[in-house]
């Protein structure tokens, strides 16, 4: 996996570019940024920051950064690897942090709102 980077620790605990914006967004679901830490929100999401990030940067790689999920996506070749290199801790957002999230930013319709 070139370009993964395991001692880069993540941007955040949540989106960077939901959190960033104005008004702030929301997410589904969370994905890591295996090259720079950057974490963006998954292709489900209102704001796919995560595939965006890809984009802009070439950062290939992203780990899932929701719990219990160790998967890998690489965006070059549209592949899933069920696991990888160990990444610099916190692995995954807080236990506490709903998903869709973050709590209180999440509209009530949010299912609406998904790209499927």
């Amino acid at each position: 996996m070139q370009g993964v980077d395991p001692s880069v620790p993540p941007s955040g605990t949540g989106c960077a570019d939901c959190d960033a914006a104005d008004p702030q967004g929301w997410w589904f679901h969370l994905r890591r940024c295996a090259g720079c830490g950057h974490i963006g929100c998954c292709d489900s999401s209102p704001g796919q920051h995560a595939s965006a990030h890809a984009a802009a940067t070439g950062h290939r790689f992203v780990r899932s950064f929701e719990p219990g999920e160790e998967w890998f996506w690489d965006y070059e070749e549209q592949a899933m690897f069920e696991s990888g290199p160990a990444l610099a801790e916190p692995a995954h957002r807080p236990l506490t942090q709903t998903a869709p999230g973050p709590a209180g930013r999440v509209p009530e319709d949010w299912d609406r709102h998904l790209h499927r």
